[in-house]
């Protein structure tokens, strides 16, 4: 039985990755920060206290931090893992604008501390290290492993330096390590800050009427989307070749924010139409299916594009060239833009009780994914955590919270 560490364990990929490995037989172990308040939501599902289940538990987790050397080192001492799976980082690409150091210190200095971790313990585990399509930046598409970088913001420089620090200790010291250059990768846990989520969960929230107006930047920034629990399996191969290289992993095809707007709500039957450009820009309804028109009507501003969400420095087109991870570890992606968005708004509709149309589940299921464990609920916070509410009480909040997700910070434009 192998045993991995995963840092970011509580994040989408983490928990993804966390219930993949748990299928294939695998010990897991994770890392979390020390925090007054739960934040294990996405793994909640597969995690059983150790001290409950008669020494039979397959994950476990420990405190720890990128900024501690001196814990990372006796992690790794202590647990001797197979695989390592470095996906912690503060990776919301907007606020590394506000947060540089902070940035550079996490993303680019927790990689250095954890790969000098692994030299110092003298385990010698295979080291797989999540870097990003932000590192082409302004770089031409399409984009493989040969194409110049051009990181346009302080967590792309940051995930370029954690890059070349990989490949620095492969080469230095022999260490199996991969970077895996994976594009924009979307699934019913995105954080709800993120552009792709931001929308799904918008559109239910209006549904359900809980919000109005979604607020957004950059609508015509163009990115790869893909299916996130497809890509940790890729993550997963990278490692389990005879030797260690790096691969840029995406589905080949990009599409803008302004379609994939424009997507999610025409799969529920409305259509919008667009008045106004660029920073003054407006999504109104035009038309309305006849299940949705007591909450909505032609006419409703559901979408305002506002200044401040936009980027000092855009990334305008991120497009994977995949023909390496095709020929070399004969992968293809199965889930693809259009079933991507149905099976988000699927999810964020069953989340706030309303009947999806169901494709993009039905998709889901027909393609095998029988590992993921998704629970009934959403798993990332909104407003879940006061179901148990009086009933006025519960819709006061929520339409409340509602508003306030709305204009938070969107960005998914990182990986």
């Amino acid at each position: 039985m192998k045993t991995a560490l995963i840092t970011g364990i509580t994040g989408q990929d983490g928990s993804y990755l966390t219930e993949f490995l748990l299928a294939q037989g695998y010990t897991v172990h994770g890392i979390i920060r020390r925090s007054s308040v739960f934040n294990t939501n996405r793994i909640d599902h597969v995690y059983k206290d150790p001290n409950a289940v008669n020494g039979h538990a397959q994950l476990f987790l420990h405190y720890g931090d990128l900024s501690d050397p001196g814990l990372l080192t006796e992690l790794i001492y202590n647990i001797r893992p197979d695989e390592v799976y470095h996906l912690g980082a503060q990776s919301h690409v907007r606020v590394s604008f506000d947060m540089p150091e902070y940035t550079g210190n996490i993303t680019a200095m927790g990689t250095t501390r954890l790969l000098e971790a692994i030299r110092r313990s003298g385990v010698r585990p295979r080291f797989y290290q999540a870097s990003s399509s932000e590192m082409f930046g302004a770089a031409p598409p399409p984009q493989n492993e040969r194409t110049p970088f051009a990181p346009q913001s302080p967590y792309a420089v940051a995930k370029l330096y954690a890059y070349w620090m990989a490949c620095n200790y492969r080469d230095a010291y022999g260490l199996f390590a991969c970077n895996g250059i994976l594009f924009n990768h979307e699934s019913p846990r995105r954080g709800e800050t993120f552009l792709t989520r931001k929308v799904t969960r918008a559109l239910a929230f209006m549904l359900s009427g809980k919000q109005r107006t979604v607020y957004l930047g950059n609508l015509d920034a163009r990115r790869d989307w893909g299916y996130a629990p497809e890509y940790v399996q890729m993550m997963w191969l990278m490692l389990q070749q005879d030797q260690p290289d790096d691969y840029v992993v995406g589905t080949g095809q990009t599409h803008s924010v302004r379609e994939f707007v424009e997507d999610a709500f025409a799969y529920v039957g409305i259509e919008l139409e667009w008045r106004g450009a660029r920073e003054h820009e407006q999504g109104i309804v035009r038309s309305v299916a006849s299940r949705w028109d007591h909450v909505l009507r032609p006419g409703d501003v559901v979408v305002q594009v506002l200044p401040k969400y936009f980027r000092p420095t855009e990334v305008d087109v991120l497009q994977a060239d995949i023909t390496k991870v095709r020929q070399r570890l004969h992968w293809e992606p199965r889930v693809l833009y259009h079933d991507l968005v149905r099976i988000m708004v699927d999810y964020d509709l069953l989340f706030e009780g309303l009947e999806p149309p169901g494709e993009g589940i039905a998709v889901e299921q027909t393609l095998g994914y029988t590992w993921i464990q998704q629970p009934p609920y959403n798993v990332t916070g909104g407003l879940d955590s006061y179901q148990r509410m009086p009933i006025k009480a519960e819709r006061r909040l929520a339409s409340t919270v509602a508003e306030l997700l709305a204009q938070v910070e969107s960005d998914d434009l990182v990986e």
